[in-house]
């Protein structure tokens, strides 16, 4: 089985071209920043994967997809290889991606972009005073009536 799921950021804008022929097919390409579980020294490392998707969803990926924002991809790995102009052998690997969506919220994204944009404020829910810390309160003896312990 060849299945891949990444979580990163995209390191530029993706690269969208159209196939020749009678129906034109959207080709985007774009790279991911995804950052490693386990850091060497204690500096964060990441790997640069590439990314290319076909279709509606390149369309999708020109469209929404910036520089910077998180994402999640699952698809396929395929490599391959070609002789570049001096004549040497350039071996390569990409994740076709079969399904894209985004990692986090626009505003979270934006934020963590440093986006210069003010966004506009959304109206914070007031708190319920039964509410205190964000839990809610169990009265006691209701233990017996829980499906868990």
């Amino acid at each position: 089985m060849n299945k891949v799921i990444l979580m990163g950021r995209l390191t530029r804008d993706p690269e969208v071209r159209y196939s020749q022929g009678d129906s034109a097919t959207a080709v985007a390409r774009y790279t991911l920043a995804v950052d490693r579980r386990f850091k060497r020294d204690g500096e964060a490392s990441a790997d640069f994967i590439n990314c290319v998707v076909f279709g509606k969803s390149a369309e999708f990926a020109e469209r929404y997809f910036r520089q910077g924002l998180k994402v999640v991809v699952s698809g396929r790995i395929q490599t391959g290889s070609y002789t570049n102009r001096d004549g040497v052998k350039v071996y390569t690997t990409d994740v076709v991606v079969e399904d894209q969506e985004f990692a986090e919220s626009k505003a979270a994204s934006e934020s963590s972009m440093g986006s210069y944009r003010q966004a506009s404020p959304s109206p914070s829910p007031a708190p319920s005073a039964d509410i205190g810390d964000g839990f809610m309160n169990i009265p006691d003896g209701i233990d017996e009536e829980l499906p868990f312990s």
